[in-house]
């Protein structure tokens, strides 16, 4: 923090130094338990129910892009994070920062995907707000969803649930969106069109509290991409984890991407995906469970937790060798969600 007495874009990158502004500014200033926990989304008790709650702001640019726009991110982005507390999202807020002189119709077709998203996660927005600023004071459309969703009973998923032994498995393909967000952002074609993987991942949750309320720990892996969630996780649990670098699936447009950019596809962003952390004995019955599911036929067991390097993610090269896959500082690619 003494480095950066004013805020920089790598503060929202869903790195270091976005885990640094949330420590040192954030949860002193806000105090309790329940945000301490620092998962995808709160779960409290109220009333006798067990709910999930939680809030994201969405700024991607450009606002359309190859498999979805800022709409449908608004929508799976929040039910998504309910989901990795087990929860089955309900209801949504949404709410608009619109800048003087975006066109309505672009506004309207951004509210009619957000509807179309809702009914298809089956949940309903039923509250929200608008307001405008001045020309050159904003990026056309800005959008805030927060949901509620209820938790089943016997469900207790948070990163720091991870212990030695459990297998980490992904649902599939990673690097898809951030990919697709920079095709259009900086004009690039790679041979093959790339679309992201924008979905909602309620029933995919859903089809693996099925098979077992056990599970460990869910992320789905946004911002910071898949080696920021994993080493989020491994830091909240203090445990290990080992991950094998040829398991990870890596579409072959995003590897050759990020090749001929100098980038990392494990740091690269995705919001149609999940991480999670299962018991061993679990592990075989989940990883078909997700393979049932549409979005989770490519799912693959990725690594495991283990009672060393503590704190720390390490990955198995092809080549044989290790290597540390550290969180990464601030974000590849910002403006991702």
């Amino acid at each position: 923090m003494r480095d950066h007495p004013r805020v920089v874009m790598g503060h929202g990158g869903g790195g270091a130094m976005s885990a640094e502004l949330v420590a040192n500014l954030f949860a002193p200033a806000f105090g309790g338990a329940t945000l301490a926990a620092l998962a995808d989304s709160a779960t409290v008790d109220l009333g006798g129910a067990r709910l999930a709650f939680s809030t994201d702001s969405y700024v991607v640019r450009p606002l359309f892009f190859p498999g979805g726009c800022i709409g449908d991110l608004a929508v799976n982005g929040t039910v998504n994070d309910l989901a990795m507390s087990g929860a089955r999202a309900a209801y949504l807020s949404c709410g608009f920062i619109l800048e003087e002189g975006v066109e309505t119709a672009v506004v309207g077709r951004i509210a009619e995907t957000m509807g179309a998203a809702a009914r298809a996660a089956g949940v309903e927005i039923v509250t929200g707000d608008t307001k405008v600023v001045e020309s050159g004071r904003g990026d056309g459309v800005y959008v805030n969803t927060a949901g509620i969703g209820l938790v089943p009973a016997g469900v207790d998923i948070r990163p720091q649930r991870a212990v030695p032994g459990d297998v980490v498995i992904v649902s599939g393909e990673i690097g898809l969106h951030g990919v697709a967000i920079m095709s259009v952002r900086e004009g690039l074609e790679f041979g093959a069109r790339v679309e992201s993987d924008c979905a909602a991942l309620g029933g995919l949750v859903g089809a693996m509290l099925a098979v077992t309320p056990d599970i460990h720990v869910l992320r789905d892996p946004t911002r910071g991409g898949l080696g920021a969630a994993v080493n989020e996780i491994a830091a909240a649990a203090g445990v290990g984890v080992a991950l094998r670098e040829r398991a990870i699936p890596v579409p072959d447009q995003v590897a050759s991407a990020c090749a001929i950019l100098g980038l990392d596809p494990m740091y690269v962003a995705n919001e149609g995906k999940l991480v999670a952390f299962v018991p061993r004995d679990q592990a075989d019955a989940v990883l078909a469970a997700m393979r049932a599911h549409p979005l989770g036929a490519r799912a693959a067991v990725v690594g495991e937790c283990v009672d060393d390097h503590h704190g720390m993610v390490v990955t198995r090269t092809a080549f044989g060798g290790t290597r540390v896959v550290d969180l990464p500082l601030g974000e590849q690619l910002p403006r991702i969600c």
